[in-house]
């Protein structure tokens, strides 16, 4: 993990469960005695403290952190639920990269792992200029991509695989959410895709299965997302 202080978590879409996800990456880190601090690019919809960063931390069995009250984790929250470069427009502001670029930085010295979650999917634009996949791109961060089985995502997660790909981007593996799945034989297939252009784009066979939230409170699963930090492309 040590080779990968920052892992982006992304999504192929909106309400896609990267939340979720980051949260109980970060709760798994933590089990493993791991230093670990979660971070949003960019939060769209709220004011005040990141809704996402609030999430993480009841995830992960914590309080909020000094570094969530200094902005660290969270450099830019906007009113406005929309893409990030509308909803800063909207506030009378323009997302500065190097303002995220040196939160993450800061965060990376005090922990081990900064497990960074995306805003929207890959090409959402972050200013006028430059999309999400473009900043990635420019810091070269290593991706854990969140997956459903819901309809169309096949087609949107082959295409961030191939736009990972395009862009020498590393994809540590595919968190595969399943909850609310409604039919199993979709469900089943999608993930045999998933796996097979994983492999064929390069990057390691790592598909893991999410489930509800529930079932891990109640110990019905294990939390094991190991085989994401044995990837390496």
């Amino acid at each position: 993990m040590a080779e990968f202080p920052v892992i982006a978590v992304i999504g192929i879409d909106t309400n896609i469960g990267k939340t979720v996800a980051t949260g109980l990456l970060g709760r798994y880190l933590l089990g493993q005695g791991k230093r670990v601090i979660s971070q949003k690019l960019v939060q769209t919809g709220c004011t005040g403290l990141a809704e996402d960063i609030i999430v993480h931390r009841n995830l992960m069995g914590q309080e909020l952190q000094p570094e969530d009250y200094q902005g660290l984790t969270c450099p830019y929250v906007f009113a406005k639920a929309c893409s990030p470069h509308l909803a800063a427009s909207l506030a009378g502001q323009e997302i500065d990269l190097a303002v995220i670029r040196q939160a993450t930085r800061t965060l990376t010295v005090q922990y081990e792992q900064v497990l960074l979650e995306g805003a929207g999917g890959l090409l959402v634009p972050l200013t006028e200029k430059l999309t999400f996949l473009d900043y990635l791109e420019q810091e070269a961060y290593p991706l854990i991509v969140v997956s459903t089985p819901r309809l169309g995502s096949i087609n949107h997660t082959l295409s961030v695989l191939e736009l990972a790909r395009n862009r020498g981007l590393t994809v540590l593996g595919i968190i595969y959410n399943r909850y609310q799945e409604s039919d199993p034989v979709i469900a089943e297939d999608s993930a045999q895709v998933f796996s097979s252009y994983l492999k064929r784009y390069g990057f390691h066979d790592c598909v893991i299965d999410l489930f509800g939230l529930e079932e891990y409170d109640q110990q019905e699963r294990k939390l094991d997302f190991s085989p994401l930090f044995r990837c390496r492309s």
